[in-house]
């Protein structure tokens, strides 16, 4: 975040009490830097979990039941399980640089120990992480609405079921619309607290279509219409091990709201709560990840796509089958739409920041919020029209941004040590955190530029 340390230190718990219309983005100090986030405290361990976990889970989901197909169900879950314990550490090292530091945002941390080179370098990979997460959500909203294509195969959308094709439920009138209605509205907040309402019906809609999805599978299990699911990854050659490698980046953008911990911290009541809100988020948010991947492997078999919402556009096999496919679709899109504004809100406040450091507060100077909102909601419409695939925008984001700012920043803040507060636990548990952060981003990217360049010699199918 582009946030400093506080110019005295004091108790959390001593803070005054602030009312209701006080801002969310943090003001600035007269020396140009950023302020902190005062007198927003007060929230509850229940708020602070639904905005937690809004913020972890969103379109990840959707991806985490390919990257299953890929892992096996038992690699896969433990592999879900790894990397919520990895993310742990990370947020605990970061929340214990924090009070040594007197540091109240994640930039504040970064700029702590590397000073402002390494503050800009976590701004950009804000952006360019939520950038990518952000585009996702479009493409999902535009998937799913309006209907996509691939191999010259069409997936209905939901508009399309419904009216029929129309020029209005085409996919840039439908994005254009769903920016218009919902999303410029929910953006335009400057309160993270304004959005607890719809955090904790984000939370509640993902456990709507987990509960669906499940119900499903359990049905057609009973009935004997699913196939043997792949507990094992299929390993035959050198290619199929290094593809192994290609979805851990995927489960670690999903991960990601590193980003969001020092805003949620900065507004609680009892600043230690933080470490098990932390830890029930996670656990919440791992319980929802296992669950929606088993049961859409266990559904959908080697058929599950890139984004497992697209294969809810056939007859599942059970009663009431288009009833429940457009259930599932409607609800998480609705999800996403109310999630949007809390990506968007650490977006807009490190773009901001990086821009314009010395500038007055965001929240007081609204022509400079309104462009940058304009800005960064047409970036991501026009992202949302030339990205094909949610896979491709997950292994970008997965493989560069979120590694740095879920392990590498993190860990490097540990080995900087700029407090002498690091044990040994923090050094080997930070060097392999960065080992395999830079490992599995590497051979990632080298897969998918691979995967590029064999697709460009196959070239286009014929007609």
């Amino acid at each position: 975040m582009t946030i400093v340390a506080s110019p005295e230190k004091r108790s959390r718990k001593q803070k005054p009490l602030v009312s209701e219309t006080s801002p969310l983005l943090p003001e600035k100090h007269q020396d140009g830097e950023d302020g902190v986030h005062e007198g927003l405290n007060g929230a509850s361990f229940s708020c602070a979990v639904f905005n937690l976990s809004t913020t972890v889970v969103g379109a990840g989901i959707m991806a985490l039941p390919a990257t299953m197909k890929v892992l096996g169900l038992i690699l896969g879950s433990l592999l879900i399980i790894f990397v919520c314990m990895l993310t742990d550490a990370s947020i605990d090292i970061l929340l214990r640089f924090s009070r040594a530091g007197a540091a109240v945002s994640y930039g504040g941390v970064m700029g702590d120990a590397f000073g402002k080179i390494g503050k800009m370098l976590l701004q950009i990979s804000v952006i360019i992480n939520n950038l990518g997460i952000l585009i996702v959500y479009m493409i999902i909203i535009g998937d799913v609405l309006s209907g996509t294509s691939s191999n010259g195969v069409h997936h209905v959308g939901i508009l399309e079921e419904w009216f029929g094709f129309h020029w209005w439920n085409g996919r840039v009138p439908i994005l254009v619309l769903t920016i218009v209605l919902i999303l410029a509205p929910l953006v335009a907040f400057k309160r993270l607290d304004s959005l607890k309402f719809t955090s904790a019906l984000c939370v509640a809609l993902a456990v709507v279509f987990v509960v669906i999805t499940a119900g499903i599978a359990i049905v057609k299990l009973f009935c004997g219409t699913v196939q043997a699911p792949r507990w094992l990854p299929d390993i035959v050659d050198h290619t199929s091990f290094l593809k192994l490698f290609t979805v851990v980046p995927v489960i670690v953008t999903s991960y990601i709201c590193h980003y969001n911990v020092h805003s949620i911290f900065n507004e609680l009541e009892d600043p230690s709560e933080m470490q098990p809100i932390v830890r029930t988020s996670l656990a919440l948010c791992s319980i929802v990840y296992i669950t929606t991947s088993f049961f859409g492997v266990l559904l959908f078999g080697d058929q599950t796509m890139d984004d497992v919402l697209a294969n809810f556009d056939t007859n599942l096999g059970v009663p009431y089958s288009a009833v429940l496919n457009d259930i599932v679709r409607v609800t998480y899109v609705v999800h996403l739409m109310l999630v949007f504004p809390l990506i968007f809100f650490a977006l807009r406040l490190n773009l901001d920041g990086l821009i314009f450091p010395a500038k007055k507060p965001l929240v007081s100077d609204n022509k400079r919020f309104i462009l940058i909102t304009t800005v960064l909601i047409g970036i991501v419409f026009l992202g949302a029209s030339f990205i094909p695939s949610i896979w491709d925008a997950f292994q970008f984001t997965g493989a560069t941004a979120a590694v740095c700012i879920g392990f590498i920043f993190p860990a490097s803040i540990a080995l900087r040590d700029t407090h002498g507060i690091s044990t040994k636990k923090d050094i080997y548990l930070s060097l392999f955190m960065i080992f395999l952060a830079v490992v599995s981003s590497s051979i990632a990217i080298s897969s998918d530029i691979n995967s590029m360049f064999k697709k460009s010699e196959v070239g286009p199918p014929r007609s």
